[in-house]
């Protein structure tokens, strides 16, 4: 075994002879194998002890056991005493989750601190089925039947092509003593259920049935890939961005077999899940124009024929601009405040305003728009509500959200980005000029 994990290491480029590692050791067989392994190999590396005082004195034990195993191999040994039970109680997390958070960051701390090359743990072929089979459990998509990465970041699994059985034998052919975890015979945790009572069952549902599942893992994983890289060439050709916006519409994607996946890959890192995209999904299949789907951080509206994707809208506290004001900052961008005088040429650029100084009162005031809100918009006689007018103009329910308003003397000047009031315009009889204009 030797002999092919060194041959491994150096086919899949995971360990060098000319760098330090960390070593991931809890004392049991797989760890221990793995160290001893790398020891021949001549791979050097730390050994790195996690103490999380769940089973008491075997606990103590696994630790001693472990010091004096590092020493054998005449490495440096580092020991974590974990408050366990104490990360459960204040994350509200299950054992576990709790015990696999807290080596994890603390593996990482080392390897910092260390300046070393590498976090080395000793996950073989049995756990990669494992965790497979649980992932499928909390209904994972493709990718929870990827497994485990050989490497990923800084973390190194060089024993994946190894079978349980396989380091058994290597232990037995060798010198190799470990310590044995009692709760690992315990089924209280999913993984020792599948381990000890559903996986032997499949395994002697038919030949190679270990081997096949894997075959089957893989050729999922390059399906996925296969996948991810249409994804992306459908995603760049279909979401249009338009400032923070993300606008998908219906024609893109309404029609499409697998419509529902291309919808939850897109949203996901937006913190969107997967029962959300099939939620979406029916409701443009319905044409529910108007919905709402929120994340923590964004919102999505379905508005006629198309999805749009846009961050919250920030709380805004409105702000007052008195008349020696140069200029002032939005969520939306910054804007100057400029005096004109005799202006040749109106700038009709909407995300800017030219309006007529001597009709304002000072100080002003910007503010979001409320119900009930009317303003006269430049070339009318009349006020309109600016519900109205933003229906009219067919404002998205997100960017209407954000919509805001130039308030003068309790009138609205401009609703921000988009019209101008008939009273505020700059005329011929215009002898000085506000030119808001954003930057």
């Amino acid at each position: 075994m030797i002999e092919a994990f060194i041959q491994h290491i150096k086919k899949k480029s995971l360990l060098d002879t000319e760098k330090n590692y960390l070593l991931a050791c809890s004392g049991g067989l797989d760890s221990v194998c793995l160290g001893t392994l790398m020891y021949h190999a001549k791979i050097p590396f730390e050994v790195a002890h996690v103490n999380f005082h769940l089973r008491g004195s075997e606990s103590d034990g696994d630790e001693v056991f472990v010091k004096e195993l590092a020493a054998s191999w005449g490495k440096k040994f580092h020991i974590h005493h974990a408050q366990t039970a104490q990360t459960v109680e204040e994350k509200h997390i299950s054992t576990q989750m709790a015990a696999r958070e807290i080596r994890y960051d603390w593996f990482e701390e080392i390897r910092k601190t260390r300046n070393l090359d590498g976090i080395v743990l000793a996950h073989h072929k049995d756990d990669q089925i494992e965790t497979i089979f649980l992932n499928l459990t909390r209904g994972t998509g493709i990718e929870g039947v990827y497994g485990m990465a050989d490497k990923r970041g800084w973390l190194i699994r060089p024993l994946l092509p190894f079978s349980r059985d396989q380091i058994k034998e290597f232990a037995a052919k060798n010198p190799i003593h470990w310590r044995e975890d009692s709760s690992n015979n315990k089924t209280d945790y999913k993984r020792n259920k599948l381990r000890l009572v559903a996986l032997p069952a499949l395994y002697e549902t038919t030949e190679n049935t270990k081997e096949n599942l894997l075959t089957s893992s893989e050729r999922l994983k390059d399906t996925g890939k296969a996948f991810s890289g249409l994804f992306d060439l459908w995603k760049s050709k279909s979401i249009q961005e338009k400032e923070d916006l993300q606008i998908l519409q219906f024609q893109d994607f309404l029609h499409m077999e697998g419509a529902t996946t291309l919808l939850y890959f897109w949203l996901r890192s937006y913190g969107f899940n997967s029962d959300q995209a099939k939620e979406i999904f029916e409701t443009c299949t319905y044409q529910e124009s108007g919905k709402i789907f929120t994340s923590t951080d964004y919102l999505i509206n379905i508005d006629r024929q198309q999805i749009i994707l846009s961050p919250k809208a920030q709380i805004f506290d409105e702000i007052e601009l008195t008349k020696n004001d140069l200029g002032f900052t939005l969520p939306e961008g910054n804007y100057e405040m400029l005096k004109l005088e005799d202006v040749s040429e109106i700038d009709r650029n909407k995300a800017n305003a030219m309006l007529d100084l001597d009709q304002l009162e000072f100080p002003l005031t910007i503010r979001n728009w409320n119900e009930g809100d009317k303003f006269i918009p430049l070339g009318m006689k009349n006020s309109k509500k600016i519900s109205d007018f933003l229906i009219d103009l067919k404002i998205p329910l997100v960017q209407k959200q954000r919509t805001k308003v130039l308030v003068s003397g309790g009138k609205i000047a401009w609703i921000l980005g988009l019209r101008i009031a008939e009273w505020a315009k700059c005329t011929a009889a215009t002898r000085k000029t506000l030119y808001l204009k954003k930057r």
